[in-house]
């Protein structure tokens, strides 16, 4: 630890108010204080001659003066104006007490560094992690906070730079694959064959004893490009199958046929070529061996998995694919059919003709003769 052991010190509290009644600056204050404790040195004071050189006088009160608390509140403190002077307990409280002998800074706030250096394989993660359990760690004073540093702030900036980097590189990876295959789903495809790389590199990490360190960060990134070239293969050639007229079936299964060979032969030669660094050959072999074993250990697990899970990711996402174009042709024809029928109203309905009336009762017919003027006005004509 950085922070150096307690000492004992003279600390001494002015009482301002009753100092300044009686006329008693915090200079003058100060000054009796100093010169009794640390002494006076300055240009105008005595010097002794010692020949070829002149030597400070420093006066200051004796060892055993300034250890007795009596005689140092008995210091006389000069008032204001030559009136005279008071004890030093009058305007001070004057005590002994423990402080640090260093006060060390950072941004304004004090700061305790405390180090720690790691015993034969013991991992830093696990190390902080138990520092941090520690039952001091939980119940710190209130505006007292652990600020990581060193090795263990390292190791915090790596974490979130690699989740910064994994995201970005899965969403440029996923901008490419649409960008070939023509399609938002089949891409997901192979992107959910990445897990099992990083799997397969942990587990063999968990086999070998190896802890998670700085190369192996680096090694699960390349990971990242082999295990998606692997599956790149798998999916192209079942795309272009498909499109020949061969069944999603058969062209997955003649895509793991003929796309099997190159992919086994790619892992073995990256396993062949990682044994070395592996088996930490050569100068700084320990610092490249969890790496290479992360790496072997990835390629492994996802190359015989990729052969089982991809075809079976490709066949479901083909379904969600059917799915998602039934679904919004079906949704397509129902707007236009409502688009049609808002834009050509149907003609109205002509009114139905009124029912016939019954017809009315025949009435009897009667002739009536005319008058007898009439009918001679009628014959004389």
């Amino acid at each position: 630890s950085e922070t150096s052991l307690d000492r004992p010190e003279l600390r001494i509290q002015p009482r301002a108010d009753l100092a300044a009644r009686l006329g008693v600056s915090t200079e003058s204050l100060s000054e009796t204080i100093r010169v009794a404790t640390i002494g006076d040195v300055g240009p105008a004071l005595a010097k002794f001659d010692a020949g070829d050189r002149l030597v400070p006088i420093r006066v200051q009160l004796e060892d055993s003066a300034r250890a007795d608390l009596r005689t140092l509140e008995q210091l006389r403190v000069p008032i204001l104006g030559g009136r005279g002077a008071v004890p030093l307990s009058v305007v001070a409280d004057v005590k002994f007490d423990q402080g640090p002998t260093s006060i060390n800074r950072y941004d304004r706030e004090r700061q305790a560094t405390v180090a720690a250096d790691l015993v034969g394989n013991a991992a830093l993660g696990n190390a902080t992690k138990l520092i941090y359990d520690l039952p001091v760690m939980k119940t710190l004073p209130k505006g007292v906070k652990v600020s990581p540093s060193g090795d263990a702030e390292s190791l915090n900036e790596l974490s979130e730079g690699f989740a910064t980097a994994i995201s970005a590189g899965l969403m440029m990876v996923y901008a490419v694959l649409v960008l070939l295959f023509g399609t938002f789903l089949q891409p997901i495809t192979i992107l959910f064959s990445l897990p099992l790389s990083i799997g397969g590199a942990i587990g063999a990490l968990l086999v070998t004893g190896k802890q998670l360190t700085t190369p192996v960060w680096i090694g699960m990134l390349m990971l990242m490009g082999i295990v998606t070239k692997n599956a790149i293969m798998l999916v192209e050639f079942a795309v272009e199958s498909i499109r020949d007229g061969k069944s999603r079936e058969a062209a997955m299964i003649d895509a793991g046929q003929k796309r099997a060979r190159p992919i086994v032969m790619t892992t073995i030669a990256m396993v062949a070529g990682m044994m070395p660094s592996a088996l930490a050959f050569g100068a700084g072999g320990e610092f490249r061996s969890p790496m290479a074993l992360a790496v072997i250990g990835g390629l492994l697990f996802s190359t015989i998995l990729s052969l089982i899970f991809v075809p079976a990711m490709f066949m479901m996402m083909d379904d969600v694919g059917q799915l998602s174009w039934r679904f919004g042709k079906k949704l397509l024809t129902t707007t236009s059919a409502d688009e049609d029928d808002a834009d050509h109203p149907a003609p109205p309905k002509p009114h139905a003709p009124p029912p016939p009336q019954p017809p009315l009762p025949a009435q009897p017919r009667t002739e009536s003769t005319p008058p007898a003027k009439s009918l001679a006005f009628w014959r004389s004509k």
